[in-house]
């Protein structure tokens, strides 16, 4: 078996609403929603399981051109965290998935109206969050989560990868019972992504 054949599965053609597996055995990314614990596709496309990562996409079969503008509110996921930004995948922009990945870059001087003295206590790896495009140069978008409607909306433990449940102002982990701290968005957990 080769090591491209252990990170991937064949591409499989799905539905909108198609069943492509659950969150408690894999990350739900491009092309795809969650709702009551289950991945389902949200797009007509080749539906693609990362074993290797633990990840599910669905790429969509008619690809158009869509680009993020300033101003623009867009989903991503977190790739990396450093102490003073985090680079993000983006993947949706304003409700509308996209076929290809976007680079955006969270600054911590563009979390918080008050000071915030590391990124490691606003997100961490694979946490999805929503932002809008402050600027754009060189293909690279620079994102803010300031408002209140913006911050993480859907963070997993770092310890066992299980989605956080939002009890008071942190994040429990219902699985192993760890507490983190996010900059979570005020809809955090209740939107589809």
């Amino acid at each position: 078996m080769s090591s491209q054949s252990s990170k991937r599965n064949n591409s499989q053609f799905v539905l909108p609403g198609e069943r492509l597996g659950v969150i408690e055995e894999f990350i739900p990314d491009a092309g795809t929603y969650v709702k009551d614990g289950i991945i389902h596709s949200k797009i007509v496309g080749h539906s693609s399981l990362d074993l290797l990562n633990k990840r599910v996409t669905v790429s969509p079969l008619i690809r158009g051109v869509r680009v993020p503008r300033v101003g623009s509110m867009v989903l991503g996921q977190v790739l990396n965290v450093q102490s003073q930004n985090a680079s993000i995948r983006i993947f949706k922009i304003n409700d509308q998935s996209l076929s290809g990945f976007f680079s955006g870059f969270l600054h911590v001087s563009d979390v918080q109206l008050r000071y915030v003295e590391s990124m490691f206590s606003v997100c961490q790896p694979s946490d999805i969050l929503r932002a809008r495009v402050v600027s754009e140069k060189n293909r690279v978008y620079h994102l803010s989560i300031i408002d209140k409607n913006l911050g993480v909306i859907y963070a997993f433990c770092t310890q066992c990868g299980f989605i956080l449940e939002l009890k008071g102002h942190n994040l429990r982990c219902p699985r192993c019972g760890k507490i983190e701290k996010r900059k979570t968005a005020i809809d955090y957990g209740k939107g589809i992504v």
